[in-house]
């Protein structure tokens, strides 16, 4: 089967003129997913069954938390204890099982903090949590798994690849980045790592200084923001125009770290 290109969403990404359009698409993926698995689907065997044995980091857990859906919250709360109840039950015996059909370690269970070449490829961020010798490595290694985390992690190789064949394919999607805010320093750092890995020479040659380029300009921009942002809180500049720092301190966190610390608390609708 033909591996899906995000072509539209990274589009309409671009269009919303965001301080980096892979986390706006990172920060949709996470809201849909928890809507998603607190909707209807909450019901669902094969969903409750995945998030079992994935469970929640603890960011994603607040999240849904907040989201509002107490009784979604219930019922995955309560099948994700039984299953860890279960996971103990056997560890304590000496001997970690794993679900009937699933041979070794825990199947679907993974970092919830996946490498980068994992990530670029659309895989798994780590090996599944496999309880071996030392029942710790397990009870550990569960801090670290999340759904909402994988379900990123799974799309995320393939918006990347997205921006690789737009830039192969697409003469004016490189002129639609020039004319973007860029990316965020992670993000802008995975896209560099697949365009020197995916591209020939001669594309690496006529993409990689335009982007180096895009992001040296839109972090000149946001340095100017963040310094004139200080530079009002001198009486001297009392009276002066705020210009675009107004909210310089939430946009240059992003930049930096990919995150969106402004944003109110996502609810249920």
């Amino acid at each position: 089967m033909k591996e899906k290109l995000y072509t539209i969403e990274v589009m309409d990404a671009l269009k919303e003129n965001d301080e980096c359009p892979c986390c706006y698409l990172e920060r949709k993926i996470e809201q849909d997913t928890i809507s998603f698995v607190l909707g209807a689907s909450y019901m669902e065997d094969d969903i409750r069954g995945a998030t079992d044995r994935a469970g929640f980091c603890r960011r994603h857990t607040k999240m849904m938390y907040d989201y509002g859906n107490s009784l979604g919250n219930a019922w995955i709360l309560k099948t994700r204890m039984e299953f860890i109840r279960k996971q103990l039950s056997a560890q304590a015996k000496g001997k970690m099982t794993a679900p009937a059909g699933v041979k070794g370690p825990v199947a679907g269970i993974h970092s919830a903090k996946p490498s980068l070449i994992a990530k670029l490829k659309g895989g798994q961020g780590a090996k599944g949590i496999d309880g071996g010798k030392d029942g710790e490595n397990w009870m550990k290694a569960s801090e670290h798994t999340c759904y909402v985390c994988q379900k990123f992690a799974d799309t995320y190789g393939r918006i990347i690849k997205t921006f690789l064949h737009l830039i192969r394919t697409e003469p004016e999607f490189l002129n639609q980045l020039k004319a973007s805010k860029g990316f965020c320093v992670p993000h802008f750092a995975d896209l560099l790592k697949a365009c020197q890995e995916e591209f020939s020479p001669q594309e690496e040659e006529r993409a990689v200084p335009a982007l180096y380029q895009l992001m040296e300009e839109n972090l000149n921009r946001i340095q100017e923001d963040i310094d004139w942002f200080i530079d009002k809180f001198d009486y001297q500049n009392q009276d002066a125009d705020w210009k675009n720092s107004k909210d310089a301190v939430p946009r240059t966190m992003q930049k930096l770290v990919g995150t969106y610390p402004a944003d109110p608390v996502f609810k249920q609708k």
